[in-house]
């Protein structure tokens, strides 16, 4: 189970904060502690834009409990503007209309309930952009 207080104290998963090495300038994100570039442990605090492209998708036809209802849904690894990578589901359109390279918009969503309380928890969803 995830404790509310803890997810939102994690500036990337709301904020959309990425670490830039000091060093080499790969974008971390998630944020991490090391460069798995460089091996620098110097980073600066960016802001990532909520735009990029799809680089690559899966359509899932069977999901975890928590998600069964909807499915078949779609999967991808996003890149952002500055390069960082992330995955997200892409909503808001039929299947058909996910292609590689498509240029998305990524938007803080309802990711799922938690619980029998119901806890909300949230994240980046990508939608197409027009």
């Amino acid at each position: 189970m995830i404790v509310p207080k803890y997810t939102r104290e994690i500036p990337q998963r709301f904020r959309l904060e990425a670490e830039k090495c000091t060093k080499c300038g790969y974008i971390a994100f998630p944020p991490r502690l090391i460069c798995p570039e460089c091996g620098q442990k110097s980073f600066q605090m960016i802001q990532l834009q909520p735009e990029g492209k799809i680089l690559t998708y899966t359509i899932i036809h069977v999901a975890a409990d928590a998600f069964s209802t909807q499915t078949p849904f779609a999967v991808a690894i996003i890149e952002t503007k500055e390069g960082a990578r992330m995955t997200a589901q892409v909503v808001d359109c039929t299947l058909e209309k996910i292609e590689t390279g498509k240029d998305v918009k990524l938007m803080l969503r309802c990711i799922q309930r938690e619980g029998k309380a119901g806890i909300l928890q949230y994240g980046y969803k990508a939608i197409l952009s027009r």
